[in-house]
Formats: structure tokens, C-alpha cells, sequence
């Protein structure tokens, strides 16, 4: 079933969707790769065939195969990645899942040690971003550069 292109429907909307991606990939100080592996991750908890597909390609310009590929199972392989790295990825867990879990004290503490305060809203808006791209790209099924 061909189903409608958000943005160009809505190409005002995705302006200002895309100003947010703009602001969090471009006018802060979280490293770029971080933002591209919490994208990913809460692109993966939220089902979206095409934000996966989109950022396991820019991680793997940066990443090794064995991070990308275990990062849906991060906390069985700790020793992968940096402290602040598993600090993000718990805390891009929770407020992704905030309506099951409510954005755990113990996860906002491991964040805002991880983090300077600007940093760490920086961090939840960019979370916050990528979960309004996956509620636009998985039900408007976005298409993946993956070929068979």
C-alpha cells in the first residue's frame, strides 16, 4: 500500500521538524557520533525501518560492526562503550519509554552526571526529536536504501 509523504504534504511541519534535527546535529556540543548511536537506538525501540537504515549507515562510518550491531543489547556488552555513551543510551531508553517507565530517577542521575546541564536537555531534545521522526517515517512507511 503507497502511503502519503509526510513532508511533502506537510512541508511547513517538516521544516520545523528538520530545524529541530538542524539545531540538536549542528548547534551543540554532543559529538556527533553519540547523536547518531541514540538515534539509532530509539529508532530501533520505535520500529522505524528507515531512521535504522538511515543511522546504522552514518554509525558505520565512524563505529566498528560489533558496536552497531550489539547496541540493541548494550547493557550485556558495558565494555563497548564509554561511560557517557551508556549514560545516553539509558537515558534515550527512558524518555523514549517515558509513558512505562517515567524517566527513572536513577537513569536522570547517570545522565546529569554524564553531562553538563545544557548538554543533557540538548541530549533529551535530540531523543525527543528522533521519537518524532519515528511517529512520522514507521506509520507513513519511509522507504530504506536497503536493496534485496
Amino acid at each position: 500500500m503507497n502511503r502519503l509523504n509526510w513532508s511533502e504534504v506537510a512541508p511547513a511541519g517538516a521544516k520545523a521538524l528538520y530545524g529541530v534535527h538542524h539545531y540538536v546535529t549542528n548547534s551543540t556540543a554532543l559529538p556527533e557520533e553519540l547523536i547518531h548511536l541514540v538515534f539509532l537506538r530509539v529508532s530501533q525501540i520505535n520500529g522505524c525501518a528507515h531512521c535504522i537504515d538511515l543511522h546504522t549507515r552514518d554509525l558505520l562510518k565512524t563505529m566498528s560492526i560489533d558496536k552497531v550491531a550489539l547496541l540493541p543489547v548494550w547493557h550485556e556488552v558495558l565494555h563497548l562503550f564509554p561511560d557517557q555513551y551508556r549514560a545516553a543510551l539509558a537515558w534515550a531508553e527512558e524518555v523514549t519509554r517515558v509513558s512505562e517507565i517515567h524517566a527513572s530517577d536513577e537513569a536522570y542521575a547517570a545522565a546529569a552526571e554524564a553531562f553538563e546541564p545544557k548538554d543533557l536537555v540538548d541530549l533529551t531534545i535530540a531523543i525527543a526529536a528522533m521519537n518524532a521522526f519515528n511517529r512520522l517515517g514507521a506509520p507513513f512507511r519511509l522507504p530504506v536504501a536497503a536493496k534485496p
